[in-house]
């Protein structure tokens, strides 16, 4: 091992003993959701939720600190040294987010610092979506699959992996089905009834991507592969929705969940509480109040969590980028697609491992629905 890679692979072990703490989905979920729902809707919606957070169990300023005494400037190679200090910020964002949930404000301009916020054609995009009508197979959408049963259709389609991860039941989630990668956990919500549609979006979703990835990142020697480059969540909810649309799961209907998530997300710039980005979902798009609760919940969560437009803007981009060129290295870990030139450059000098699991989906386009076809190609 040279100097350089002693150097590199020191610095990447300190920074992945500092933030393993740092799963910003541990902290963002409210513990009273069903509790505090139930009196939302007992109020007729005139009573903002007071949703409690779980407690930090790290010192946020001291990890800070620590993190910004990494000496990076120890790195000689000028283009893996810039990966790191770009990381480096990008953490200490995550920290100040999970430091502030519950602090109205405070919270959602780190959001927005971590995260940004729809653009005007965000939102046009949105629109668009939402002038088309449901395809619904009624068969499909119909929920009936307790978490049990659900359970068992994730763990019959992970067996084309060679990989094992836990699944958990929640009942404090405002997800119906999420991954915690440092875990490798699968965590789904019990108390959602789930239909087949659900089923076969969420196990493309979650384990054909956000567990492929969390695979893949744990077989490269650097850790920040696992722990994600800047803005990579945009690229791995766009990677996973492009997935759903690729095994031929996607629906008009989830596509538009996407959309009022960009319209709901919208609303926190223009100063709306929970109770209002509810009633304009319940009231001017007609949703029913459960959706339209778990829509407003997502992203009022925190004090203003703006992450859920990045699937669709992530969708968008993963989409055209993966009709001119591979997707491979973006599988490596939880990547971004801004760093591909910089993930390229760590495989070619030895630091990272080229991706051993693909989803077979991403050799094929097995879309069937024209409408979906056109949508996607219509988007700015």
């Amino acid at each position: 091992m040279t100097t350089t890679e002693s150097i590199i692979l020191e610095i990447d072990t300190k920074l992945d003993f500092l933030v393993k703490k740092i799963e910003l989905l541990n902290y963002i979920n409210p513990l009273n959701i069903e509790e505090e729902k139930h009196k939302f809707f007992e109020s007729n919606f005139l009573k903002n939720p007071k949703f409690s957070y779980p407690k930090l169990d790290f010192d946020a300023y001291k990890l800070q600190r620590q993190l910004f005494a990494l000496e990076i400037e120890n790195i000689q190679d000028k283009t893996i040294k810039k990966v790191y200090e770009d990381i480096i910020y990008e953490y200490s964002g995550l920290i100040e987010c999970i430091a502030t949930i519950g602090e109205g404000k405070k919270f959602y301009y780190n959001s927005l610092r971590s995260f940004g916020t729809p653009t005007e054609k965000d939102v046009e995009n949105a629109k668009f979506i939402l002038h088309f009508d449901d395809e619904i197979n009624i068969e499909k959408s119909l929920g009936r699959f307790n978490v049990k049963e659900t359970e068992a259709y994730f763990r019959e389609y992970s067996k084309q992996y060679d990989f094992t991860y836990q699944i958990k039941h929640s009942d404090k989630l405002s997800a119906i089905a999420m991954v915690l990668s440092n875990d490798k956990t699968l965590v789904l919500n019990k108390n959602h009834t789930f239909s087949q549609s659900d089923i076969d979006i969420l196990t493309n979703h979650e384990i054909g991507v956000h567990m492929v990835t969390t695979m893949n990142s744990m077989r490269n020697p650097l850790k920040i592969f696992s722990h994600g480059f800047p803005n990579n969540v945009e690229t791995q909810e766009g990677l996973a929705v492009l997935n759903e649309y690729l095994s031929n799961s996607i629906t008009i209907e989830r596509l538009k969940r996407l959309a009022y998530r960009v319209i709901a997300v919208n609303t926190l710039e223009k100063g709306y509480d929970f109770r209002q980005t509810f009633k304009m979902l319940y009231n001017n798009y007609d949703l029913p109040k459960e959706m339209a609760f778990n829509i407003t919940l997502r992203v009022h969560r925190g004090g203003g969590f703006t992450k859920d437009y990045l699937y669709l803007t992530g969708l968008k981009k993963i989409y055209s980028y993966y009709k001119k060129k591979k997707l491979d290295s973006l599988f490596t870990g939880k990547t971004s697609l801004e760093y591909v030139k910089d993930i390229e450059y760590l495989i070619e000098n030895g630091y990272a491992k080229n991706a051993k699991y693909i989803p077979n989906t991403f050799q094929t386009n097995a879309c069937d629905s024209n409408t979906i076809n056109f949508i996607l190609e219509k988007l700015k």
